[in-house]
């Protein structure tokens, strides 16, 4: 038992690799991490994609800048760095992140002065919000990352899009919000990058730790640090989650009170609905199908009847489709033509 102790407290004090691989790692590391202008190209590349891909809101488009997006590399850099108070690394990694931040602000603002639209979509207000559950993406990604540089047979490019996935994305809606004067946008986009960042930096350090790269005496320092900022984050991204599951159950309450409690609803068909809370009140917008026109007086008195079941007003639009029953002459029966 007392071996056994005193082993795993040696442990903790030496590192389990050998001495030319942790010179391996640090040389790696240190080309990856550095300021070139192969980084600054992706950089520039991976933002003017992910940024026109947010202002049209395409999905497909923002995929492919994250593929392409290299700040992984230096991230990995300044968290190897700092378990081992390597100056060197950890500056080189630190700085091409800021450059590649700041750099990837500028052009997302500059492009979104020059379009001009008057309202973003979807997809740029999603990384506006973040939650508990981004953290935990930034984790396994980072955790990714990090076990693929220790371990050769894992294709880097898994990683690093992984990582590209949570980074990139975030900063371009920085420089959009900047571009709209929409702070609460900026400030949203900011707290989800630093989220992401801290959340790799962290799981790449734990790998780093439990793989024998570093020892846990030397790397508890830089471990206390991360974990402390870290943890300064669940405060805001506790409570956005608080509310997102709050938003959800009360979105099926709407719909739920819409459809079963109302005599308009009976007579038309719900194709869709979505909630918007960030207007003051929220809007909810009912795609509906019916033979008869929605009167502004339903309207109203659905959002009279919603106040008093809710307990909180909401901003009712229906998008109405009509329905034209035909039918086969000398036979009874309809059918929905849109």
């Amino acid at each position: 038992m007392l071996f056994d102790i005193r082993r795993r407290f040696n442990l903790l004090h030496k590192r389990r690799v050998a001495p030319h691989d942790l010179q391996s790692m640090h040389e790696g590391l240190l080309e990856e991490s550095a300021l070139e202008r192969i980084y600054i190209i992706l950089i520039v590349g991976s933002c003017v994609i992910a940024t026109f891909g947010l202002l049209s809101n395409s999905a497909a488009v923002i995929i492919g800048a994250m593929i392409i997006a290299p700040l992984m590399l230096p991230i990995r850099g300044m968290a190897f760095g700092a378990l081992e108070g390597n100056f060197q690394l950890f500056r080189t990694g630190l700085s091409s992140i800021v450059v590649g931040t700041l750099l990837a602000i500028v052009i997302s603002w500059l492009i979104g002065m020059s379009v001009g639209l008057a309202e973003f979509g979807s997809e740029i207000f999603a990384r506006s919000r973040p939650t508990l559950l981004d953290l935990g993406i930034a984790i396994a990604a980072g955790g990714i990352s990090g076990f693929a540089k220790v371990e050769p047979k894992v294709s880097p490019t898994l990683a690093g899009t992984a990582i590209a996935v949570a980074l990139m994305p975030p900063i371009c809606v920085i420089g959009l919000g900047l571009s709209q004067a929409n702070w609460s946008l900026s400030l949203g986009a900011t707290i989800l990058y630093l989220t992401n960042l801290l959340g790799i930096t962290l799981s790449c350090m734990l790998i780093f730790l439990a793989t024998g790269y570093t020892s846990l005496y030397r790397a508890k320092k830089a471990l206390i640090w991360t974990v402390g900022l870290t943890t300064v984050l669940l405060v805001p991204l506790g409570f956005s989650f608080f509310r997102l599951t709050q938003q959800n159950r009360l979105e099926a309450s709407v719909r739920r009170a819409l459809l079963n409690r109302t005599v308009t609803f009976q007579r038309l068909v719900l194709i869709d609905s979505n909630i918007n809370w960030l207007s003051n009140p929220p809007v909810v917008r009912l795609n509906v199908r019916s033979k008869d026109p929605v009167t502004p007086r339903q309207v109203a008195l659905l959002e009279e009847f919603l106040a008093r079941e809710m307990g909180q007003r909401f901003t009712l639009i229906f998008e109405v489709g009509q329905i034209e029953e035909v039918r086969r002459e000398g036979v009874s029966g309809s059918s929905f033509d849109e």
